[in-house]
């Protein structure tokens, strides 16, 4: 297969719909879920390649129901962990953290429209008095409450939820000490529902239209949340936090391992172009420059063979796609 430039950078249209190129298929990681058949798509839960001493950390931490905290590089692989281990353990979908420095535990927990609640009370009265819907329910507060990725995982159920707590060194100096009570009780209170003269509330979790019963404004796990954290080792954290995890550092990438990473997203691919890749790749790693496994991905797909004839346009692409991230 040749290299194909869909794009020519004139703004000129086709004559007619009939000239109208077809654009190329999407890679494997990057077609949306939704348009693939059942099993077409290949999942990061079976492409995934644990490294060796993974494999002892995950059922340590399942075993002691602790979290685990891997720390890496980006790109390493650490937040596809969590959905080997949800796909193999039946533990359905992933609950997602995305950590930044404005991240507090109130919004992992739940949220509270206010003001949307009071929007609603004033569009149901009329004249001064309050009106009620078909169901005969005027003030329905669980309309307004939202359990959080955290909340979301510390629902009463048949089986643990999986959460992914993602880049957590990147966050506020004091969220990780925020977390310890949640995390050792598997619980909290939600004061606006403990409030409420009604002790049984529907609220919505974090799940698409998904919903859970709040008794007496207290969310408890019946069983304690397989949770993963990353951390790219950009800081230090509390020493009563990091006792309550299960740690693992994340070993440097080996071309062996680069090779069957690239394998099982691609196929076995056996050619100097996908070599070479790794190689180069692997080079910068070592020199300290900060890419990630998903560039040297983008590489192979569109480099492997002799898709791109040109020298100077291959070295050119090769450049672009394996340019280094910054420490940003």
């Amino acid at each position: 297969m040749s290299w194909t430039p869909y794009y020519r950078g004139t703004g000129v249209p086709p004559l007619n719909d009939a000239e109208l190129p077809k654009l190329p298929v999407p890679p494997p990681w990057r077609a949306p879920v939704r348009q693939q058949r059942a099993g077409s798509r290949k999942d990061p839960a079976t492409t995934y390649r644990p490294i060796p001493g993974l494999v002892d950390a995950v059922n340590a931490a399942l075993h002691l129901r602790r979290p685990l905290l891997l720390t890496g590089r980006a790109g390493s692989g650490k937040s596809t962990v969590i959905q080997q281990i949800a796909a193999e353990l039946g533990l359905g979908e992933v609950l997602h953290w995305h950590i930044t420095s404005r991240s507090t535990l109130a919004d992992a927990l739940y949220r509270y429209d206010a003001l949307g609640r009071i929007h609603a009370h004033n569009l149901r009265t009329v004249d001064g008095k309050a009106q009620t819907d078909g169901d005969g329910h005027g003030d329905d507060i669980g309309e307004f409450v939202q359990l959080g990725p955290l909340g979301t995982a510390l629902v009463r159920g048949v089986r643990p939820r999986a959460l992914l707590i993602d880049e957590i060194d990147k966050s506020d100096l004091d969220l990780p000490s925020d977390l310890l009570d949640v995390l050792e009780r598997g619980g909290f209170e939600i004061p606006e529902l403990a409030r409420h003269r009604e002790s049984r509330i529907v609220a919505r979790t974090a799940d698409k239209k998904g919903t859970c019963v709040i008794e007496d404004g207290w969310v408890q796990c019946s069983e304690f949340p397989v949770i993963v954290l990353t951390s790219n080792g950009e800081r230090d954290f509390p020493a009563p936090f990091l006792r309550r995890c299960i740690r693992f550092d994340m070993p440097p990438l080996s071309q062996e391992t680069l090779t069957q990473i690239v394998a099982a997203h691609l196929g076995e691919i056996e050619d100097r172009t996908t070599a070479a890749l790794v190689q180069d790749f692997l080079k910068k790693l070592n020199a300290g420059e900060y890419v990630a496994i998903d560039q040297l991905l983008n590489a192979v797909y569109l480099l492997r063979g002799d898709r791109v004839q040109n020298p100077d346009q291959r070295q050119s692409l090769r450049d672009m796609l394996l340019q280094g991230l910054g420490r940003g």
